[in-house]
């Protein structure tokens, strides 16, 4: 049963999702990195999984944010992807993910990716349904919570959803 606590605001840990991966042979380009193909698919199942936590729900990707590959990943390193919800709408949700390449026997650990994911649940009929509010708690968590909406508002005028001049909260950054 689906959205049986869409009265009750969760917190980011909600969903907190913790995914790793090996970098094998078959992962890697001809330079033995990551293919960011590849890096990008388990991306998306960790953040759909951070979203499916937060709304009890199927969800579907709607929007990925700039994703900028920083760092390469080498083969044989263990990629550690950290996602959660960092805010909720109606029936979206941003979810933040960060990536991290581990080399566990020289005992290094690098950021190499970080990106904003959309997703909106359904109901099973595949209709957009509510999802709970998000009640950050840390300094971090109430600072992505409050960029969300810019952020989304962004990704509105970019997709042409809305006007700019629609966009308040992107107006109100630039006319301070």
């Amino acid at each position: 049963m689906a959205n049986t606590n869409i009265l009750h605001p969760k917190h980011p840990s909600d969903s907190l999702t913790i995914m790793n991966e090996i970098v094998l042979p078959n992962d890697t380009n001809t330079l033995h990195n990551l293919m960011g193909g590849r890096l990008l698919h388990w991306m998306d199942i960790a953040s759909a999984i951070a979203a499916q936590k937060h709304s009890n729900s199927i969800v579907v990707t709607a929007a990925v944010d700039t994703v900028s590959f920083r760092e390469p990943i080498k083969l044989g390193d263990v990629v550690n992807i950290n996602a959660w919800v960092t805010r909720a709408f109606n029936s979206s949700m941003e979810v933040y993910i960060e990536v991290w390449a581990e080399n566990i026997p020289r005992g290094e650990k690098i950021k190499c990716n970080d990106a904003y994911y959309t997703f909106v649940a359904l109901d099973s009929r595949h209709k957009p349904v509510m999802v709970p509010q998000i009640e950050p708690e840390s300094a971090e968590e109430r600072e992505k919570f409050d960029g969300a909406l810019r952020r989304r508002q962004l990704r509105l005028v970019m997709c042409g959803k809305i006007k700019p001049d629609e966009a308040l909260e992107l107006k109100n950054l630039f006319l301070k």
